[in-house]
């Protein structure tokens, strides 16, 4: 296991499933093709299987504790304003998400919170920010050794401190 980027009880972070636990590194066959090396992946509702050698699988080290400072200031930071276009915007918070860093998902949620507070949000970015909200809290909960709720508080009081810097700038 020592040419693994990943190790055994390691967290780690999957754009889909979000937390994951990894639990081993094996070699598998699956349907016809070659054998592969594949990360055994832990999920709340089961197992999935990686291809290590798939980077776009997006799998990525969970952030760590002492990075944290740097997403306080850009949860707290002024939102940027997204396009006035509603396609032009829906592209641009979709390649945030497919970037899959704890950053754009930061950014994501600073922006799209700021949205909502000038206008309600129509049901796909309400559902946009609700997943990428809930992702960026269960990340800094794993990362700071916080409860969810903990997590959840902090990333919403950050935000409300975009607020007041963001309304005095309108």
């Amino acid at each position: 296991m020592d040419s693994m980027a990943f190790k055994a009880d390691e967290q780690a972070v999957h754009p889909r499933h979000g937390i994951v636990r990894i639990v081993k590194l094996e070699a598998r066959t699956f349907g016809a093709g070659p054998e592969r090396q594949y990360y055994q992946l832990e999920i709340p509702t089961g197992t999935v299987w990686v291809q290590v050698e798939d980077y776009s699988s997006g799998l990525r080290q969970l952030i760590a504790n002492k990075d944290l400072a740097a997403y306080r200031d850009l949860l707290a930071s002024t939102p940027m304003p997204l396009a006035a276009d509603h396609r032009q915007r829906q592209n641009e918070l979709a390649l945030r998400l497919k970037d899959g860093s704890f950053k754009a998902r930061c950014e994501l949620v600073r922006d799209l919170t700021a949205c909502s507070w000038q206008k309600g949000l129509n049901d796909s970015f309400s559902f946009m920010l609700r997943n990428a909200h809930h992702a960026v809290c269960a990340e800094w909960a794993a990362a700071a050794g916080l409860s969810i709720v903990e997590a959840t508080n902090e990333v919403d009081a950050l935000l409300l401190e975009g607020r007041k810097t963001f309304e005095q700038a309108s």
